[in-house]
């Protein structure tokens, strides 16, 4: 029963409790997201004894193919917790309370593709139209402006390349071109530092224009990666480093685990 009920193989030798719990727990962290390909979970005590009095040595989260908020696609995402007090009585009845909040390690990978569909995300593209930057009130008449088509390809060394258009009263389509070092501020923060300006792609009759346009376009962007805007139900991310390998981002951290989805 509890195999169909994760859609995963229990390892052999879990005990009986601890199957029940990986899959008490499988099933609250699915509510998590919009959809997910695979969530394994490993619930681990010693002796098993320990369960009836709601304590765990260790709590192991692993998802693939995540999205949240429809939109936003998360490639990878792990957790691991220490020692976890939880609330036995409450997995008979299909949930999982927390006695008290736990942290977990957490790490995160996000693709370059994903990265790009979210800029096509209705909540990210609202915070690109129809923007007032007194910096390009020249250029734009006192117009709102709209960033549009973005396109970022990740670079080593925790850098990025960012393409992007716009439209000004007497030109349309210029192209926005700009290379970030990407860091994290405040754990939660994704901002893009040291913008610079990258003419290589840009007609040269267009260059001292785009120029101004791309640094306003990065202090945009720098602005916008908030990871409390994405707070999932229970638990909030923070993040302590971040890195480029590829055609991935990588992030860890730790999670802050309130308590499981849907259990208040």
């Amino acid at each position: 029963m509890f195999g169909a009920l994760t859609g995963l193989t229990t390892p052999p030798g879990t005990d009986f409790g601890e199957q029940v719990l990986n899959a008490v727990a499988s099933q609250s962290i699915r509510h998590l997201f919009t959809r997910c390909d695979a969530v394994d979970v490993v619930v681990r005590c010693f002796p098993s004894s320990k369960i009836l009095q709601g304590s765990i040595d260790s709590f192991k989260m692993q998802g693939r193919g995540l999205v949240i908020r429809k939109d936003f696609q998360v490639e990878e995402m792990t957790f691991e917790t220490d020692a976890v007090a939880i609330d036995f009585r409450s997995v008979l009845s299909g949930t999982i309370r927390l006695k008290h909040p736990t942290q977990a390690v957490a790490q995160v990978t996000l693709s370059e593709a994903a990265i790009n569909q979210a800029f096509d995300a209705e909540l990210v593209k609202k915070r690109l139209q129809n923007l007032t930057l007194p910096e390009l009130t020249d250029l734009s008449g006192g117009e709102p402006v709209t960033f549009r088509e973005v396109h970022l390809e990740l670079l080593p060394d925790n850098q990025a390349r960012i393409f992007a258009k716009t439209n000004l009263p007497n030109t349309a389509d210029v192209p926005i071109s700009l290379i970030v070092s990407l860091g994290i501020e405040r754990r939660r923060r994704i901002v893009f530092q040291n913008p610079r300006f990258d003419p290589a792609p840009v007609p040269e009759p267009l260059q001292s224009l785009s120029q101004t346009l791309t640094m306003a376009f990065a202090q945009v962007l720098d602005n916008m990666v908030d990871l409390d805007r994405f707070d999932l139900d229970g638990v909030t991310l923070r993040l302590n480093r971040l890195e480029t390998q590829g055609k991935k981002l990588l992030f860890s951290g730790y999670a802050q685990i309130e308590h499981f989805p849907g259990s208040g």
